[in-house]
């Protein structure tokens, strides 16, 4: 998948780790090609 991927992101807190999980991070990481592993490495976290 090529181009820029839009993505909500909730604004409340706490955020709950399966919103960051199953919401955010496996978008980035199906956009991006990375596993969900592998990205706080690469966003550097």
């Amino acid at each position: 998948m090529d181009g820029t991927l839009h993505l909500t992101v909730p604004n409340h807190r706490p955020l709950q780790t399966g919103t960051l999980l199953g919401g955010v991070l496996k978008r980035v990481a199906a956009h991006h090609k990375p596993t969900v592993g592998e990205l706080p490495a690469k966003l550097d976290l």
